[in-house]
């Protein structure tokens, strides 16, 4: 119990992380309706980018801003694929996922793995996350604001507002009417095809941001650092549409939502390892946590629905 304690503030910010790639995921599969599988090959790209560049001497910040720059191309090729070639989404983000792995390997110098020496102090100060951070901070060695909880919650904060305003604007209303029905956008005159690309692209680059994020966490980028990313993204979007979906209406609450929810599913992982789990069972339950939350609003509707149809019609 205590090793599950001591183990929540790293869950946390790992939830942190990986939910603003969850929030990625949100933009295609709830916002633009497509089923968007380039995401397992672009969280590793915008990490590889990020470290890269980084050990090379370029300022954290303006790796961070080419790592989304990177996701922002990964989707525009998904997205082309889907509208220019006319292949289905799902497919077209198969194929770039593929394709992704030797881009990945090329930029990585063809390693699979390359580290942050983050044994070297002015290297370590320079990242905005860390694990060592985490321990840093409970030792008192540093700051209680360089917390990666602290720091990666208010970069959520800032991406929701961010997104927020974005899709308050003309061109982000666009992008979530070609989503709820493309025909009647098209008879009201707006470029779907550009509204689809740019969805797949904001996407995209939002997962490619949370790679950069988590390979400083990490400290290293690893070619198989976004294995099973899709699973996770639609784990953190629908346990927090599941549990806050009656309660969060406003379109900023439901990212929060999905933040929250990524933070749910690495405390339940946390919790199941602190029970014993071998790790390499963790694909197979994070499949079985996905399942179930998925279909929890299947069974409220067929058996809770019906319940409730018997008994109004009792009191009939």
């Amino acid at each position: 119990m205590l090793g599950f304690i001591n183990a929540l503030p790293g869950a946390v910010s790992q939830g942190l992380i990986w939910g603003i790639m969850a929030i990625g995921v949100y933009l295609t599969y709830k916002i633009l309706d497509v089923a968007d599988l380039t995401v397992d090959g672009s969280i590793c790209t915008g990490g590889a980018v990020f470290v890269v560049l980084f050990t090379g001497g370029v300022p954290m910040p303006l790796a961070m801003l080419a790592a989304f720059g990177i996701g922002l191309l990964a989707g525009l090729v998904t997205g082309l694929l889907h509208t220019f070639c006319g292949i289905p989404a799902i497919l077209a983000g198969i194929l770039t996922q593929l394709g992704l792995y030797s881009v990945n390997m090329a930029i990585m110098g063809m390693k699979a793995t390359v580290a942050i020496n983050v044994t070297n102090p002015d290297l370590l100060d320079q990242l905005l996350v860390s694990l060592r951070f985490v321990q840093d901070v409970a030792k008192g060695t540093r700051p209680f604001w360089r917390h990666p909880i602290f720091v990666v919650g208010l970069f959520t904060v800032v991406v929701i507002a961010a997104l927020y305003w974005f899709f308050g604007t003309e061109l982000g209303a666009s992008l979530r009417a070609t989503g709820s029905n493309q025909n009647m956008a098209r008879a009201q005159g707006i470029n779907t095809s550009f509204t689809t690309v740019l969805g797949l692209m904001l996407s995209n680059g939002m997962v490619a941001l949370s790679g950069a994020l988590l390979a400083q966490y990490t400290s290293a980028s690893e070619i198989n650092m976004g294995r099973g990313a899709i699973v996770i993204g639609l784990a953190a979007v629908i346990i927090g549409e599941v549990l806050f979906g009656k309660v969060f209406r406003n379109f900023s609450l439901k990212l929060l939502a999905v933040s929250i929810g990524a933070i749910i599913y690495y405390i339940v992982l946390q919790a199941v390892l602190a029970l014993g789990l071998n790790p390499n069972y963790l694909k197979l339950l994070s499949a079985v946590i996905v399942a179930i939350f998925l279909s929890v609003p299947y069974w409220k509707g067929k058996y809770f629905g019906k319940s409730l149809k018997k008994g109004a019609g009792s009191h009939a």
